[in-house]
């Protein structure tokens, strides 16, 4: 334990720290432990294997050492400069992200890109960058549930599941009641605070059977079609693939910033269950690239 180390150290004025912890009482301060930053790790991968993420990916620890203590970490959908100075600035030295920063190898760290940019910030302020992505996406309970529970969904399985039962891509289920399809399509916006929703309608007069995928969702389209949903959401669809549907199933894209949003809050949750005393927040900043007009 390093109860009083930790003490002294929060009540310095010089503390990183002290922002965070300045107003606990002083049995509370002795009541903390810092976590280590492995701790934080395991517990995210407890949840969401890594062994469940694809092929493709790069989720896990992408920069930082484990063995160094946690202050507090902070939420995000994308690593951006603008989110590891928030980091820096509320005193916070791990920033766990959906996306991967490191997507593709970098053959050099200078300062052409946001990624090397970053890279070098977050080596330089000693910040630790995690990821959890198509781990996070394809694991029991994982963003495309939080998705379905958003909107009130019921009798949820995954709408591909793996073989051995261990996850899936995308979520099936029934909605509280059926709606009109345009009823529907309001009712999206409002929930995941869109002003608009690229869609494309069928022949179903009534939508009450749903499938869901966070992201990037097309590849699921057609097995959507086969579990009889009424309606297919997601956050992009590719252009070719809106077409030869109109006899088949409603398709609905909210957007691929949209479609995740509620991913930091299941985040969230699972850390500060784990870890109450941990500060686990949520970025201020909307790493949205996209801008509409």
């Amino acid at each position: 334990m390093i109860f009083g180390s930790l003490f002294l150290h929060v009540l310095s004025k010089k503390s990183k720290f002290a922002p965070q912890y300045g107003n606990l009482e002083v049995k509370t301060l002795f009541a903390l432990r810092l976590m280590k930053i492995k701790e934080v790790v395991e517990a995210l991968e407890k949840f969401a294997p890594l062994p469940l993420q694809e092929s493709y990916d790069n989720a896990g620890l992408q920069i930082g050492i484990t063995g160094s203590e946690c202050s507090g970490a902070l939420l995000c959908l994308d690593v951006t400069e603008a989110v590891i100075n928030e980091a820096i600035q509320k005193g916070l030295n791990l920033i766990i992200a959906h996306h991967p920063l490191l997507f593709r190898g970098l053959k050099r760290i200078a300062d052409e890109t946001y990624v090397e940019r970053c890279v070098r910030l977050a080596i330089r302020h000693d910040i630790s960058i995690y990821a959890a992505h198509t781990n996070l996406d394809n694991t029991v309970d994982g963003v495309s549930h939080e998705m379905a529970r958003k909107l009130n969904m019921t009798d949820l399985s995954f709408l591909a599941p793996l073989s051995d039962g261990s996850g899936g891509s995308g979520v099936i289920g029934r909605l509280a009641k059926p709606y009109t399809p345009h009823e529907l399509l309001q009712h999206l916006k409002s929930v995941f605070g869109v002003d608009c929703i690229q869609y494309s309608p069928s022949v179903q007069t009534t939508i009450e059977r749903v499938a869901i995928c966070g992201g990037s969702g097309d590849f699921l389209i057609e097995r959507a079609v086969e579990c009889g949903a009424d309606l297919f959401l997601t956050g992009e669809i590719g252009y070719h693939h809106f077409f030869g549907r109109e006899n088949d199933i409603w398709l609905a894209a909210l957007g691929h910033y949209q479609s995740e949003r509620y991913t930091i809050d299941l985040m969230q949750r699972i850390l500060t269950r784990e870890f109450p005393q941990l500060p686990v927040l949520m970025t201020s900043v909307n790493t949205n690239p996209i801008r509409y007009i």
